[in-house]
């Protein structure tokens, strides 16, 4: 021991510091390498998750010009189904009006015939009832002469 201290307890608690640091540096240099890596890593992630957030906003896009033009056809059918339908029915009731014309006309028409009909039968009954059938002659004398030629 010089001036106080030991020599060797010095010198093995320095190689311990050095070894230590040195340990230390290593393990600096490992997580400064894994640090690296790991932005290496993350900055790659960002790229695709930048990429994927594209792809996910042009296909949303899509769709809403999908779901866009879909409403619009799907608008464009029901109005032309609606005008069709209402055609239909413009179509029907016009029939219908004039089958219920030609039925009022029929109505009419078979109105004056039973009129007509029952007049000419009231006729036909009154000459029937005047008709008068002529009298027979006598059979008996019928008989007699066949009698005479026999």
């Amino acid at each position: 021991m010089k001036n106080g201290y030991d020599r060797f307890a010095v010198d093995d608690v320095m190689e311990q510091y050095a070894a230590q640091v040195a340990f230390l540096q290593r393990k600096l240099e490992l997580y400064q390498e894994q640090m690296v890596e790991t932005t290496e890593k993350l900055e790659e992630l960002q790229t695709r998750y930048n990429e994927i957030e594209r792809a996910v906003d042009v296909r949303k896009d899509a769709a809403d010009s999908i779901t866009r033009l879909s409403l619009q056809e799907a608008n464009d059918v029901m109005a032309k189904a609606q005008n069709n339908a209402d055609e239909i029915v413009k179509e029907a009731l016009s029939v219908a009006r004039s089958i219920l014309l030609d039925l009022s006309q029929l109505y009419t028409e078979a109105g004056e015939v039973k009129s007509d009909l029952s007049q000419q039968l009231t006729d036909l009954q009154k000459s029937l009832d005047n008709f008068k059938l002529p009298k027979l002659p006598d059979m008996d004398w019928l008989e007699e002469s066949d009698k005479e030629l026999h």
